[in-house]
């Protein structure tokens, strides 16, 4: 049965291996900054198993600003976590942090937050670093894009869905696969947010693509992360050199 759980590690215990382990196996853990406190859903497949030999791929997913909070279970509303309940089959470890309700994942300290935290989860379990992978929803969408311009060397591809950016972070993305998603009745987050960046990054010959759905308003999401083709198009892609 596919797996689920919520974690919240303190970071103060990082720095020692065999605490992390111990963390690890408790379903009920918590990650803590100087400030504020990172909540997160992890799951995996499954055929999962911590001591394999396999390498499994990772999707970290972004959650929009609807589900931001100290309550785990709104993140379960929509995306990723909502596929990874009714996909059994599901081949993917998924990573699901919570954003705090004070801050945006574009934030500078979110940012960093889930930097770290993913680079825990990749120390600690049988990962393919080589096919991690990121997306997200509206202020998720928005955290993809800043996100895989800040550490564009992490990620093999990524799927931004009704969000934007900084254009001049362009430079950062041009080596990095990428497909983009929004409405175009949109409303909420007009699709000139996405089609900017698209451009920008056309400009620097990038690896990029944009699908405009011409009947969708904000909710880009569904027909996106129920679409098979878009999972084909991440394992398609592995991680190169991101300068």
């Amino acid at each position: 049965m596919f797996q689920q759980r919520t974690y919240r590690i303190n970071s103060r215990l990082l720095i020692f291996p065999f605490i992390i382990l111990f963390f690890n196996s408790n379903p009920y853990a918590q990650e803590r900054g100087k400030n504020t406190v990172l909540d997160y859903l992890i799951s995996y497949p499954k055929d999962y198993q911590n001591d394999s030999k396999e390498k499994w791929p990772l999707i970290l997913f972004l959650h929009g600003m609807g589900e931001r909070g100290n309550d785990i279970e709104l993140i379960k509303i929509h995306g990723i976590p909502k596929i990874t309940q009714s996909d059994k089959n599901f081949p993917f470890i998924t990573l699901s942090p919570q954003c705090p309700i004070e801050f945006y994942w574009s934030d500078h300290s979110m940012q960093e937050k889930v930097i770290n935290l993913l680079e825990n989860v990749l120390s600690n379990h049988p990962i393919d670093r080589d096919r991690v992978y990121i997306t997200g929803l509206s202020m998720g969408g928005y955290g993809t894009w800043s996100i895989a311009a800040k550490r564009p060397d992490l990620f093999a591809a990524a799927i931004p869905i009704c969000g934007g950016g900084d254009p001049s972070l362009a430079k950062h993305l041009k080596n990095l696969p990428i497909w983009v998603f929004h409405g175009l009745k949109d409303k909420v987050v007009l699709p000139e947010e996405s089609v900017r960046m698209v451009n920008a990054i056309k400009k620097l010959d990038g690896n990029i693509k944009l699908t405009l759905y011409p009947d969708a308003n904000h909710d880009s999401w569904t027909q996106t992360y129920t679409n098979k083709e878009i999972y084909n198009w991440l394992l398609s892609n592995k991680r190169k050199n991101n300068p």
